[in-house]
């Protein structure tokens, strides 16, 4: 059956935001919301069992219990959740995962926060802007984030969740950050949490520890960046749209 099952009962939220982490360009979401995740010391609060996921067991060093790969976290006295995924999701499952997750959105009165990179060659901090749907663009200037400075689209699972939100009238936003094409950047993921997450959510977010240890998330993600630049369309990515495209 496809749904999103909550474990804890005894958690009460007030029409929270969630953060997605879907793997992408440069791997931010992923880098971002694992970064939350750790920052925050969230618990883990639902497991995503939408219809197309990979059905694959995850567990931890030191931790025998297995989990399943994409899972929701809770901080509930910021009123925030974290989609993490531990696998890319597949594009002959991303309508299905988007609606299934946009359905529960709804239901829960949840404002999304979706991420993604756009391949750049960056100079200097990277560059970020955002998009909205539903009456997102409002969200936006509040938390002064720029609009976009050139025609663009959103590929792959993360894609699919901005359309889905957008056909059925969610407030929601994504943030767009250029981003290294190649290998993982936890560089722009700090520049995604720091000026578009933080003040969305209305979050303070401790970034020092992810830029110190920027190296050794490289090292972390290479191999899943590796999968993911094999299998492109598996991707979230931000990318320009030429006049006639």
């Amino acid at each position: 059956m496809a749904d999103i099952q909550v474990t804890r009962d005894d958690v009460e939220l007030d029409a929270p935001t969630l953060v997605e982490g879907l793997p992408g360009v440069g791997l931010v979401g992923k880098i971002a919301a694992d970064h939350l995740v750790e920052a925050f010391d969230m618990t883990e609060y639902a497991t995503v069992h939408c219809d197309g996921l990979p059905e694959i067991a995850v567990y931890r060093k030191s931790d025998p219990a297995v989990r399943p790969p994409v899972r929701l976290y809770v901080d509930e006295e910021r009123d925030l959740l974290v989609l993490q995924s531990d696998a890319p999701i597949s594009a002959s499952a991303a309508e299905e995962f988007a609606g299934c997750v946009t359905e529960w959105l709804q239901a829960n009165d949840v404002t999304p926060i979706y991420l993604s990179g756009r391949p750049a060659e960056k100079d200097g901090v990277p560059s970020l802007y955002g998009i909205a749907t539903g009456e997102g663009e409002g969200l936006l200037r509040e938390a002064g984030v720029d609009s976009p400075t050139e025609n663009g689209g959103v590929t792959g699972p993360t894609g699919a969740l901005l359309y889905e939100a957008q056909r059925a009238g969610v407030d929601g936003v994504g943030l767009v950050v250029e981003a290294d094409r190649q290998f993982p950047d936890p560089e722009a993921a700090r520049v995604i949490l720091t000026q578009g997450i933080a003040p969305l959510a209305g979050v303070e977010v401790p970034t020092d520890k992810l830029v110190e240890q920027a190296e050794e998330i490289s090292e972390a993600r290479a191999q899943l960046a590796e999968q993911m630049g094999e299998a492109e369309d598996e991707s979230t990515s931000a990318r320009p749209l030429g006049m006639f495209q």
